[in-house]
Order: structure tokens, then sequence, then C-alpha cells
């Protein structure tokens, strides 16, 4: 092949120019990330904006401009919202491009650098060790190794030879070569499995959905409700057009849950946030609650359970040798040819330099590896030989005895090389003379030292783990087991399950799969849902791609490939599976905390769709934004806040929607009640507005205390505080700030009438809470409020109970 190099010229520029007019370029070969305004749109152009900005017009003409205070939370949640989701696209931008390399070409005669994307059909390439073939070529000249398991997932590496085809996304393991460009863009192999992938994913989160349905419902409910109470105030009344439109403005804002969806945000945020400054990028905040309900989790072997190095297991001496001479002699074959080192190599050195072989031998000629002979070796400076390689190829097979006696110790995982003196190599690198052996090495892909601790973590929790892998499926399954994953030598080939009934069939009784292809893992992902599972999936190749998108919740490595980071919710940047069970950790703290602090927006929104029904009927609502604005402040923002920050590892368990409305329907009841009590009382007493609603007000507050006692106990230092600081906080208001929150002076009378109501409503609420605790657990009404909420929407795989 040497005297046929001058003869590679390359495509002439006019050739190239041409090319590029007929589109015949590698353009749109990756999955894109979403652009700045489309991540924008995403959270801007929502019902719950829509609804709020509507009211904040209304009030707007009105001139009460202090009542749209609740704009800035519509503010905040949009700018977590964005700035978070933007932040990660960033992130994953730049790993693309630092991932990234030029590719050298021959034009016009001579070489020159240019960026993957420039590449044009019939392009001439070289490529050598660790380049990754940025397009579909074919081998020109030149012998090489090639890596393809981001393509399909099997880490053996395949020989490629002048003639051969080389895919875009393989990566070439040792030798050097020159590639012919066959295919471009979207028609490349990796691009047209991208192409699937070129979709917004979307969020399967419980904790979504739930407010989805909320916002839905409040939505449907509101219009009816806002125009009954508006009619009845304004023109039956006798109340203005301003005082009817703040009443009513009021009410319909009530039933919007605002403060929980920023709550949401922000918790999410933080949680992203903290994982952030742990090498743990989440593209999708909602995924961390995913996550945490994942019952089943689909590890991909290479880059996952192994960190995609190579290291040496064993080393066999021959008997009369030692396993100092084997090392020495293998650390000086890899270390003449260090120049072109791969993995393999790069584990012999490795070896070498922590056991110690010696003072270096000397060597005055190196042998390179070549995947045609498929060993290589070195001279001596005093003239002897020395072979490493596959001991079909070394020995022949006539004495592939020899080496398979010397082996037997070996694990079925580790690849077999025979360590030879030999008499020299001629002017081919022909071994010359009959090798002797020296000894056997074993190599094998290293698992990650982390791997079993966070097996371990995931089997405590529950969660059954399944490994998919396109290696062969004893190999998967020795070094699942060593990973320690549970029921390993459960394994079968996937090029046997040539029916959709024996895939399905195989889900059941197999737990590592091997010789998988990429439309197979993602109808194992499927076949998982069918059967109620909540699917994680971790990968770093194209060929993980088309199931990391149909997973619940998927992860890949940032040393993958760019189509498997952009279409993952979850990006480990360090490269280090081990982050997972803080990822976990993260999420149920979230959850936990957002259920609880999600009982007391759901107590506002609760009553104050209750109350303007009643309003209807008798009028008037007694609230207007301002207050509302207060008790949404003491009873549920700050609150909520801290108690969602706090620390929580309890398992996540339970329906979010049903575990929310159990705690909070009872202080919505008791609420409702009284409150209509003092509507009722308050007319027949002749009492003025402002009077009805200052005594509305207080009760709303201290149900609303109680509740927060309820849901922080046991009481810690900090709960303690809180509610110290928050009954506080509604003192201060209601007496130094009266005049802004139109809070009124009551009559003595009125005021010892308020303190037994407010007591009266406690007492309610603490027994309804009770008895409702104790049923909840059995409660068909319960269940069935929950079922029509969430048919409102499109409810998650995480949210569905398993079959």
């Amino acid at each position: 092949m040497q005297e046929n190099q001058p003869e590679l010229t390359g495509l002439t520029s006019s050739e190239v120019e041409a090319r590029v007019a007929d589109g015949r370029i590698n353009h749109d070969t990756d999955v894109k990330t979403k652009s700045t305004w489309q991540i924008f749109a995403t959270h801007a152009f929502t019902l719950f904006n829509a609804v709020n900005l509507a009211m904040a017009v209304v009030i707007f003409l009105t001139g009460q401009y202090r009542n749209m205070l609740f704009l800035t939370i519509v503010a905040a949640n949009l700018f977590i919202g964005v700035f978070q989701e933007v932040r990660a696209k960033n992130m994953v931008d730049k790993l693309t491009i630092m991932t990234q390399k030029e590719v050298t070409v021959l034009r016009d005669g001579a070489e020159s650098s240019i960026a993957p994307s420039e590449l044009v059909i019939d392009d001439l390439m070289r490529l050598s060790h660790g380049d990754q073939v940025p397009a579909d070529c074919e081998v020109v000249s030149g012998n090489v190794y090639c890596d393809e398991s981001l393509l399909t997932g099997e880490s053996v590496p395949v020989a490629k030879k002048p003639g051969s085809p080389l895919y875009s996304g393989s990566f070439i393991e040792s030798g050097s070569l020159v590639a012919r460009v066959t295919k471009v863009g979207k028609d490349g192999f990796a691009a047209k499995i991208n192409a699937e992938a070129k979709y917004v994913k979307a969020v399967k989160s419980e904790i979504l959905a739930t407010l989805k349905a909320i916002i839905r419902i409040g939505t449907m409910l509101l219009v009816p409700l806002g125009i009954g109470l508006f009619v009845r105030t304004y023109f039956t009344e006798g109340t203005t057009l301003v005082e009817a439109t703040l009443s009513t403005t009021s009410a319909v804002l009530g039933m919007i849950p605002q403060g929980l969806v920023l709550l949401t945000s922000s918790v999410l945020a933080i949680a992203t946030t903290r994982l952030g400054m742990k090498g743990v990028l989440v593209q999708q905040s909602y995924c961390v609650e995913t996550l945490a309900r994942v019952d089943t989790l689909c590890l991909d072997k290479t880059g996952t359970i192994t960190s995609g190095e190579m290291e040496v297991a064993h080393v066999e001496p021959v008997k009369g040798s030692t396993e100092a001479d084997a090392v020495s002699v293998f650390a000086a074959i890899a270390r003449a040819n260090v120049s072109d080192a791969n993995e393999t190599a790069k584990a012999l050195l490795a070896y070498a330099d922590a056991n110690g072989d010696g003072a270096p031998i000397q060597v005055s000629r190196a042998v390179a590896f070549s995947s045609a002979r498929k060993y290589s070796g070195c001279v001596t400076a005093d003239g002897r030989g020395f072979v490493m390689g596959a001991a079909q190829f070394v020995l022949g097979e006539a004495r592939m005895s020899e080496a398979d006696a010397l082996c037997e110790g070996f694990d079925a995982i580790e690849r077999r090389m025979v360590i030879c003196s030999c008499g020299g190599f001629d002017a081919s690198d022909a071994i010359q003379g009959s090798p002797s052996i020296i000894g056997c090495v074993g190599i094998r892909d290293k698992v990650r030292e982390t791997a079993p601790q966070t097996m371990q973590y995931f089997i405590e929790q529950g969660v059954e783990l399944r490994v998919i892998s396109g290696d062969d499926p004893r190999t998967v399954s020795a070094i699942a087991k060593i990973a320690g994953v549970p029921d390993a030598d459960r394994y079968v080939d996937a090029a046997t399950l040539d029916t959709p009934e024996k895939l399905d069939a195989a889900v059941d009784a197999a737990r590592v799969f091997g010789r998988v292809t990429p439309q197979q893992k993602r109808e194992l992902v499927d076949a998982l849902h069918r059967r109620g599972r909540t699917v994680a999936m971790t990968g770093d190749g194209v060929n993980d791609v088309l199931a990391l998108r149909e997973a619940d919740c998927s992860v890949s490595m940032a040393s993958g490939s760019a189509a498997a980071r952009n279409v993952s919710e979850i990006v480990l940047a360090d490269n280090d599976f081990s982050h997972m069970p803080e990822v976990v950790a993260e999420g149920r703290r979230s959850i936990n905390n957002l259920q609880r602090s999600a009982s007391l927006f759901l107590v506002k929104t609760v009553f104050t769709a209750l109350l303007a029904l009643i309003c209807i009927v008798i009028p008037p609502y007694p609230f207007i934004p301002i207050q509302m604005s207060l008790i949404s402040t003491i009873v549920i923002g700050v609150p909520s806040f801290v108690l969602a920050l706090e620390p929580n590892h309890e398992l996540v368990s339970g329906n979010f929607l049903a575990n929310v409305l159990s705690k909070s329907l009872p202080a919505s009841a008791s609420i409702t009640l009284f409150l209509l009590l003092e509507l009722v009382l308050g007319r027949l007493l002749g009492h003025e507005f402002a009077e009805i609603s200052t005594v509305c007000m207080f009760i709303t507050i201290v149900v609303g205390l109680a509740l927060i006692y309820r849901i922080s106990v046991p009481l810690t230092k900090l709960r303690f505080a809180l509610l110290v600081a928050m009954g506080a906080a509604a003192a201060i208001a209601c007496t130094a700030f009266r005049d802004f929150f139109t809070v009124a002076w009551l009559p003595l009378d009125v005021f010892i009438a308020t303190a037994i109501f407010c007591a009266l409503a406690v007492v309610t609420f603490l027994i309804l809470a009770a008895r409702f605790e104790r049923k909840a657990g059995d409660s068909r009404v319960l269940a069935a409020l929950v079922e029509r909420i969430e048919s409102g929407v499109e409810v998650p795989r995480a949210a569905r109970p398993r079959s």
C-alpha cells in the first residue's frame, strides 16, 4: 500500500465547491438542543400565565395597582424555568463543542483540517488511533481496529481493511488509515438513528401532571364562577364597579395556585443546582422527581458499569518463568509502540508501572500492531525477539491447547493474549522461528470501583436492575455479576429474539440482555412500560438513543455521543455513575417536601372555589386581592418554602395528588364552613363589609397556622420558630399595616365572637384531619376524586399504578 500513497491527492477545490452547491455536505448529523426562543416560548405561553395576565389587565384597569402584587410570583416562576433550561442547554452545547475534533482531509494534494460539518462526498480523510469517524466512509488504505460500541454496544474491536465500511460515530482503536466519504448528513448511519430522536421529549412527571390538572380545572371553573359572582355582586348588591371587580378577581386568583407553581419550580431548581455542583447536569428539572419514583433501572454495560478503559486481570507465567518476566516483556512491547497505544497497551503499561517490571528492556525495533496479523512485537538491543497477541495467530491453531491450559483460571470476560519469545521478524514483520511461550495475560473491561456500592443502593431501594448491551451475553453477564447485579446469570442472547412474543417473554425471564440492537433496546423499554414499570435508562452511544428517548428518565455520560447527551434528561458531566444515588436523594427530598407544602396551597384553591360558589348566593365575596396576598404569604408562601427545603430522605410512596388532598381537604372544609357561618351571621347582624372581611381573614389565617402545625409535627427548632414568626407577622400586618391590607378594627363583642369562631374552626379542622387520616388509606371518595382530576390531563407513566 505504501507505494500508492502519493496518488491519494483527494478532491480539488472546484470539486468540493460543486458538492457543497449540490448539498452533499455533512450537515444535520446530531440531535439539536432547543433554541433559547423555543425554551422561552415553552415557559411563557402557558395556560397558567394567560389566566394571571388576564386578571392583571382587569385589575390594572381599576387603578388599584397594589392588588397586582401576584404578578411577582408569575414573573419569578417564568424566570426560574427559563434560566434553568437555558443554563442546561448552554452546558450541553459546550460539551458538544469540547468533544468535537477537527478532521484531517486531503484536498488539492495537501492535508488540511476542517470541521466534520464541512466534509463532502468523496473527501479523503486521514484517521488514526483515538479519532472518531465523522461520516460514513470506506477504507482506501491502511489496516485498523475500530471500536463500534457507541453504535452497536459491542465492545470487541472490529478489524477494518481496504474496502471495509466505517460508520460515523465509531472510533479508531489502533492503527491509521485513509478513508473515502461515502455518505454525509442525514444519510449517515448515526444520523439515521439520531433522526428518530429529533423531537422535544415529553416530560413524565406526576407533580407536573397534577399542576396542569389543577390549573385546567381551576380555569374551567373560574369563568362561570367569576361571571356569576361579578353579576351577583355588581348588579344586585349595589357595589361599585371597582369593588365588584376586585372582589371577583380575588376569588378567581385564589383558584389558581400561583405559589405552588413557583414553589415547585424553585425547589426543583435548587435541586438541579445542588446536583450541578456535583457534576450532574439536569436538563429537565422535573426528571429529578421521575428518577426518585423509578422502580426499574436499565443499565448499559459500556461506560456505565465499566469505565470504558481496559485493565489487566491476570498474568500467568509458563512453568519455569515468573510473572515479572512476562510483565517486563509485554511492557517492552507496549513502550516500543507507545506512539500508537490503544486501550490494551495503556492497560499493560499501567499494570507494569504499578507492579514494577525491573530495568526497562532496551528496544532497537518496534513491530506495530496490525489488524491483519493480530499481534505486536519488538526486537531488543541484544537481538532477542518478543511477540504478543492472539494465540491462534502467534502460535497457530496446532498449539492453541498450550495457551488454553495456561489460561484455565481466567474469567470468561477476559480477552486472552500470549507473550512469547521468537527469533525476530522479517522485512514484512512476519514472525521468524518457532515462538516460545513466556506467559499469558488476561485483559478485561475495567468495572467501575463504585459500581457495586451503587448497585447495592438501588437494590436496597427496591429498584430492579436490568443490563442491556450489544456485547456477548456471557461477557455482559459476567461483568454484571462482578458489579453486583442480582440474577446476573439469567441472561439471553437478543439475536435469538426474532419475534415480538419471544422478546416479550424474555423481559420476564432474563435480567441481562446481550447482542441487543438499538431497536430492541427501545422495544425492551416499551415492554417494561406495558408491565406498569417506571423505567430509567442509562447509555452513552448512538445505539442507546432510541431507548433513552422512550424511558421515563434517561441518563447519559458526557463522554458519550452528542445524540445521547441531547436526548437525556440527566448528563453525568464527570462520567461517574456513582452520582445516581445523590440524584435519587435530591428527588426524594424535593417530592416529599413538596407534598407537605403543596397541601397549604390546595387549601386556598379549594376553599376559594367553594367560597366563590357560596357568594353567588350569599354575597359579597369577603376578600380583595391584597388580603389574599397576605393570607398566601403568611399561611402558604413562607412556610411552604421553609418546609420544602428541609432534609428528607424518606421513600416516595403513594400518589402525589392523593397525599396532598388527604392533608388539605380537612382544612379547606373547616375554613369554608366557618366562612359560610360568618357570611350568614354578618348579614343577619348588619355588619359592615370591612368587618366581615376582617373576620373571614382571621379565621383563614388561624386555621392555616393550625395546618402548618399539623404537617410540621414533630416540631423541630426551625419549625417552631416558623410558627412563631408567622403568627407574629400576621399580628403585625393586621395592626401596624391594617390600612394597607384593609383590616377593620372590630368592636369588642365582635372580636370575642371572632376568637370563639377561630377556636371552633381549629377544633373542627383537627377532628376532620384525624378522621380523614384514619380512613384515607381505603377512601373510595378520595380515590375517585383523584382519578377525575388526573383525567383532565395525560397521566405520566410514573403516576400510573402497576398492573
